[in-house]
């Protein structure tokens, strides 16, 4: 396992730097407040990672499913973690609505725990390996592994680019998956697997409909919190599109909001340049001597990701 580094704090100053570039009134409410939380417990945790961390080990203790996804290791996985974060509830929380963004939040984060836990008992019992059950997971990493099976559903058609080869959204979570193994083995393969399980279970299984219908139970007074219905082609689903469909990569040249505006391009590829923007200026200064970044995703610009492969981590075992 990892300690927390207490250094330069570079990561939350390029966290703030995303921020502001973004604008903090262009970040939806729910997503904003996800964000405050982390870097809030990140600051100020409730408890030490060792006892916040989710492991078979500790199977019962159940506070670990709520605290685990909330606290990170050090200042580069909150802020990858965070950036990827930001770029999918940006898109997520306007196209499903803020109340239910939340519900799905919430769902995912403990699913994704428990879903983590039966992995890691079975492949304890498969292998007799008892590595599996002491294994300890902590970061955002798995429910951002959930959004992103989401967010390709809703766009089936686009392509990611990963390491410079193009790759259709449909399968990019398992590819992503892949990689993220092969070129960081200290990350977590089963915590990941997990999140794209419990994403999987949301847009092809039971979950949404479970869903559903615990929110028609609790909700009353005409309330409706089910997510936002759309009106979706076969094409890019409201995204301007370049080339053959919408993709999720698109090269920019230095950020400019206004030329932004004025160019058509939509409030999420606005936010995509200003983060590969702040991510090119994190790689020239990483070459100073700053740690390599980890996460779970970068957000989804071609020639960001040489970066993004190098920033996912869990606790080693």
């Amino acid at each position: 396992m990892r300690s927390r580094h207490r250094g330069s704090q570079l990561g939350l100053l390029l966290l703030a730097s995303q921020l502001y570039q973004v604008g903090l009134d262009n970040i939806p409410p729910v997503t904003l407040a996800v964000l405050a939380i982390n870097v809030y417990l990140y600051l100020f945790p409730l408890a030490p990672l060792l006892q916040t961390c989710v492991s078979v080990h500790w199977f019962k203790e159940w506070r670990r499913l709520l605290l685990s996804p909330l606290h990170h290791v050090d200042d580069w996985h909150l802020y990858f973690n965070m950036v990827s974060f930001v770029w999918k509830g940006i898109r997520l929380e306007r196209r499903l609505g803020g109340p239910w963004f939340l519900y799905l939040l919430s769902v995912f984060s403990l699913l994704t725990g428990l879903v983590y836990l039966v992995l890691e008992a079975f492949l304890t019992e498969l292998t007799q390996d008892q590595s599996h059950s002491m294994s300890c997971a902590v970061g955002f990493s798995g429910v951002l592994f959930a959004l992103k099976v989401l967010s390709n559903h809703y766009h089936p058609g686009g392509v990611t680019y990963m390491m410079g080869f193009p790759v259709s959204n449909r399968y990019a979570s398992w590819v992503e998956l892949v990689l993220i193994h092969i070129t960081s083995p200290g990350t977590s393969f089963v915590g990941h697997l997990a999140g794209i399980l419990v994403g999987l279970l949301y847009t092809a299984g039971p979950l949404k409909t479970l869903m559903n219908t615990v929110a028609d139970c609790v909700t009353s007074n005409g309330y409706n919190a089910r997510p936002r219905t759309y009106y979706r082609s076969s094409g890019s689903s409201g995204f301007r599109s370049s080339g053959a469909g919408y993709s999720g990569h698109h090269q920019y040249g230095p950020a400019n909001h206004t030329a932004s505006y004025t160019g058509g391009l939509s409030e999420g590829e606005q936010l995509e340049a200003a983060i590969r923007n702040s991510l090119n200026d994190r790689g020239q200064s990483n070459q100073g001597g700053a740690p390599p970044p980890y996460g779970f995703h970068v957000p989804e610009e071609a020639r960001a990701e040489d970066i993004r492969w190098h920033r996912l981590r869990r606790f080693d075992r």
